[in-house]
């Protein structure tokens, strides 16, 4: 919902027919609103894998949630450009303080059959916050919108209480017991299970829980951190939260004109959460690999179409047809969403060394929001500069690069323990790893 805010507020307050004139904005206002909720996410995702590491994964999840519902209350009973700047801050940096616990916790507690799926949930919840979002700000004012994304968190805090803590780091934090019962609440009592906690405790005895600098310079943190790191930045990069970010004026930039905006992005929305739920279930069915590259090509094409169309009807204004910047917005969500968005976020639980889990989960998110940052402020210049044609086509290079790169080091991790993740980047990184 913080994601999705934006483009149903800046349009309300960009409005001539806005009732509260008090707050109309100007385009350079409306830049740094839409880029507030961005910029702390970096440094909020700094703080949250200091808190996932020192305090557990729960707990930092549980700490997000009352300060995200008081941002809301700030924006929604705001009375200036000032309280919606600070609420919009508060939001972005506990979300981007929320972003290195979850796939951590996710991937610690799931079995590893199940965890592709569960992973991919972090999708679902983003593609529907972002339905839902622009659904109340199509019908409902921006103010009554914020003050219903204020119960999320609430409901939020109420529903943390009743999960354990990650079995992960309480073994970690030498608890054995503690461990056990939470590693039983998540998977049930089967020999498949107690062999995993086993393996788990005795691969916990004989680690040094001691940390340095030296410790990360390892390759089994190293190569996960350079291939997330590198994925997810391109991730940022080929679009999404940009097109997220600025939905109804990317409708205007490429559609044009009679059309009515919301209902189409709405359309997308639904599409986007409908794909996240199918990208869920394929990546049970199939591997990482397969499902990234397949992701990436067609979310290459799909921009390249477009910035070819944009610059075509410039040239030549009689070829115009809207349905083709539809179809290629269309397959361009269709794509993204179906695994270049979800995976890098989930890989999070997967790749890291349990040992580095936290330092690894923080550098990578930090990356990636310093780069969601970027491509949100600087999204208006490029359309101003560049031209939606233009902006495409950086969009559309950069998911061809990001795509050659997972061909050429992401390995494949379905079905594999952690364990056995780990010990696969002690010895090499690549598609056959």
């Amino acid at each position: 919902m913080t994601f999705g805010y934006s483009a149903i507020l800046l349009p309300q307050l960009q409005s001539a027919e806005n009732p509260e004139n008090t707050l109309s904005i100007d385009k350079e206002e409306a830049s740094w609103i839409a880029s507030m909720a961005a910029l702390p996410m970096a440094i909020g995702s700094a703080f949250g894998a200091l808190s996932i590491g020192k305090l557990g994964r729960k707990t930092a999840h549980s700490l997000s949630c009352i300060p995200t519902l008081i941002g809301w209350l700030l924006i929604g009973h705001s009375t200036g450009i000032q309280m919606i700047l600070i609420g919009r801050f508060v939001t972005g940096f506990f979300a981007g303080y929320l972003a290195s616990a979850t796939g951590v916790y996710i991937g610690e507690i799931a079995d590893p059959k199940h965890r592709g799926f569960f992973l991919g949930g972090i999708s679902i919840s983003v593609s529907s916050g972002l339905f839902l979002c622009h659904l109340m700000g199509t019908f409902l004012t921006w103010r009554t919108t914020a003050l219903l994304c204020a119960v999320l968190p609430l409901v939020s805090q109420l529903i943390i209480v009743f999960v354990p803590e990650s079995p992960w780091w309480l073994v970690d934090r030498d608890r054995p017991d503690e461990a056990e019962r939470a590693f039983y609440w998540c998977r049930g009592v089967t020999d498949e299970s107690k062999k995993e906690f086993e393996a788990l405790l005795e691969r916990r005895r004989g680690l040094d829980h001691t940390e340095s600098l030296r410790d990360a310079l390892v390759p089994e943190f190293l190569k996960p951190l350079g291939i997330i790191t590198v994925y997810i930045v391109a991730n940022q990069w080929a679009g999404i939260n940009a097109i997220t970010f600025y939905s109804i004026t990317v409708m205007r930039e490429t559609i044009g004109d009679g059309l009515n905006e919301y209902a189409a992005m709405l359309l997308v929305d639904f599409l986007r959460f409908f794909v996240s739920i199918a990208a869920c279930l394929q990546l049970r069915r199939f591997g990482r690999r397969p499902i990234a590259l397949v992701s990436g090509v067609g979310t290459a094409v799909s921009l390249f179409t477009l910035s070819a169309y944009l610059y075509a009807v410039k040239s030549y204004p009689e070829t115009k047809c809207r349905y083709i910047p539809i179809a290629c917005l269309v397959l361009y969500m269709v794509f993204v969403t179906g695994g270049f968005v979800p995976l890098p976020w989930a890989m999070m639980g997967e790749l890291f060394p349990s040992k580095r889990r936290s330092l690894g989960s923080g550098v990578a998110s930090f990356a990636a929001f310093s780069a969601f940052f970027s491509v949100v402020k600087t999204t208006p210049g490029m359309f101003e500069r560049l031209g939606a044609d233009g902006t495409f086509l950086v969009f559309g290079a950069v998911a061809l690069f990001g795509t050659g790169f997972v061909y050429a080091c992401l390995p494949e991790t379905k079905d594999r323990t952690l364990h056995d993740i780990e010990d696969g980047f002690k010895k090499r990184v690549g598609g056959k790893s």
